[in-house]
């Protein structure tokens, strides 16, 4: 079986085919470099995305604040991860890198600000 991916690394935007038996990968093709290749192998084996959004700010001149997880987690948590980030709040003043959710959802990693807010 064959599938394609398009390399979201770099601009380039390669289209990287994977030709898998079962769930092993057996060949790998169409990158230019070695992070098309990275990319692939873990799109299918473990897939990770970066969530971005925003969090309610108590206190301050600003409704919200931007937030981002500190690294990606996996895929399949981005809904319980908004869920927490929709139930959140932070007192002002926040500071970029101000840990508003710490270790999402047991993955250890964290939802920061990304700006300020006073």
């Amino acid at each position: 079986m064959k599938k394609q991916f398009t390399c979201i690394n770099c601009p380039l935007g390669c289209q990287v085919v994977v030709t898998m038996e079962a769930d092993e990968i057996i060949d790998i093709t169409g990158n230019t470099c070695i992070k098309g290749e990275e990319y692939v192998r873990n799109e299918i084996k473990d897939p990770k995305r970066m969530v971005c959004s925003t969090v309610r700010v108590d206190g301050g001149s600003h409704y919200s604040v931007p937030v981002k997880t500190a690294s990606a987690i996996p895929k399949g948590l981005i809904f319980e991860c908004m869920k927490q980030i929709n139930d959140a709040e932070i007192k002002a003043p926040v500071h970029i890198g101000d840990v508003v959710i710490a270790n999402v959802l047991d993955t250890g990693v964290d939802v920061i600000a990304t700006d300020e807010r006073l």
